[in-house]
């Protein structure tokens, strides 16, 4: 399991420090108050060390000597200070620390706690630096590897759409605004129209001291500018405000797309995105069929075992389809009805493979509080035929198959073509 490493000699901010971690760090945290003991610490679990929060003076380490050993091993390190002149500051920049905070209020210290997490999720984000100065680009790929970003590189807009296109994971732009081929305007405008879906910021950069070019990003779909040369705190703050601000309207999507329960989409987000593939399969000529999906005989588990427990059907009934349909659009339509657009597929097909899956289903063991049982499902497919249909009228012939196969016994897939 990943770990963080905390150093600090005081122990009422560490106290302090301990609290703040329990209810900010994802991970468990190690704490010394020492460098004898934080090397210690490092040396049994150096494999699993995530980051580092370090006491720039300590009893045994008055000078920095911990922070120079650890960044020489490798290991991103904030550094807790109680000094804020220029000179420590250049000192403990030069020395490429990930960030420094100073010894003040208790949000310096929530500051500093967060700054762990933020090292530690950064790991998972991309970023893209279009820079036609190779030496400025290596500059600006050094800083975010201190912030250990995933870095990838570009030398003008083109070659950057390129890069965009073969990474579909990259979430923040920093972009040049003078470059060949496309500058920075251009390929502002470009990423806008081409991916205009995609969950993507970008920062503007230029050395032209033009008080309108940052108006001028922003305006051509820029979500932030910075004028070089700039402070390396700065920067780190723009990347951190634009990277956190990204998170939140993915995690709003998230609420307001997925189902609170299982984590699959809620029958809002499948009815909007099943009447776009509707559409799309109509003027395309392709096939494409709706199931309704009901595990039967649920009120009995809530019944006999609780909501807890029927609860954790859903859970594992909602992975199972994941696992099992995912290539599809799965959603929880109902209580313990779930819904399964099969584009492409045929009425024979998209029967044929939920009677697979109605069959794994019947072979699972389903796991509740203290017990397990075993379960069914039944399920009606409907499909689109040469005759238009409405997403309601293709749900209204599901429904009526999944009555059908309900009243024929249960356990069965039944298709309407």
């Amino acid at each position: 399991m990943p770990k963080f490493l905390i150093v600090e000699d005081s122990s009422v901010i560490l106290k302090i420090l301990k609290h703040i971690a329990r209810q900010e760090l994802p991970f468990e945290v190690i704490y010394a108050m020492n460098m004898a003991e934080a090397l210690e610490l490092y040396e049994t679990h150096r494999h699993e060390l995530v980051a580092g929060l370090i006491d720039l003076a300590l009893p045994d380490a008055p000078d920095g000597e911990l922070v120079d050993y650890l960044l020489k091993e490798g290991l991103p390190v904030v550094v807790l200070t109680g000094t804020s002149d220029e000179q420590t500051r250049q000192s403990l920049l030069q020395k490429g620390v990930a960030d420094y905070v100073i010894k003040e209020t208790r949000f310096s210290y929530q500051y500093a706690i967060q700054m762990l997490h933020r090292l530690d999720k950064n790991r998972e984000v991309d970023v893209l630096v279009v820079e036609d100065s190779r030496t400025y680009r290596n500059y600006l790929v050094n800083l975010l590897g201190l912030h250990r970003y995933r870095v990838h590189q570009a030398e003008d807009g083109v070659q950057a759409l390129q890069v965009l296109h073969q990474n579909p994971g990259i979430q923040l732009v920093i972009s040049d605004y003078h470059m060949p081929n496309m500058d920075g305007f251009e390929l502002v405008q470009a990423i806008r129209h081409q991916f205009e879906k995609r969950n993507l910021a970008v920062i503007g950069l230029s050395g032209q001291e033009d008080a309108s070019l940052s108006v001028k990003f922003i305006k051509n779909g820029a979500n932030d500018f910075l004028t070089k040369p700039f402070q390396q705190e700065e920067f780190f703050c723009r990347v951190t405000n634009n990277i956190e601000a990204l998170e939140n309207m993915e995690r709003l999507h998230h609420q307001a797309t997925r189902d609170y329960l299982t984590g699959l989409y809620n029958r809002r987000y499948f009815t909007e995105e099943a009447e776009q593939q509707l559409h799309k399969c109509q003027r395309e000529g392709t096939p494409v069929s709706l199931v309704v999906l009901d595990i039967d005989f649920f009120k009995g588990i809530n019944d006999e075992y609780g909501h807890l427990a029927g609860d954790q059907v859903l859970q594992q009934m909602a992975h199972y389809l994941e696992d099992g349909l995912g290539r599809f659009l799965v959603a929880r339509t109902g209580g313990e009805e779930f819904s399964v657009l099969l584009s492409g597929l045929d009425n024979e097909k998209a029967v044929s493979l939920m009677n697979g899956f109605r069959q794994g289903i019947q072979e699972r063991i389903f796991e509740i509080p203290d017990d397990f049982v075993r379960l069914t499902v039944s399920a009606g497919v409907s499909t689109l035929t040469d005759t238009p249909l409405s997403l309601e009228q293709l749900f209204a012939r599901a429904d009526e198959q999944l009555y059908q196969a309900k009243e024929a016994g249960r356990n069965l897939v039944m298709g309407f073509e």
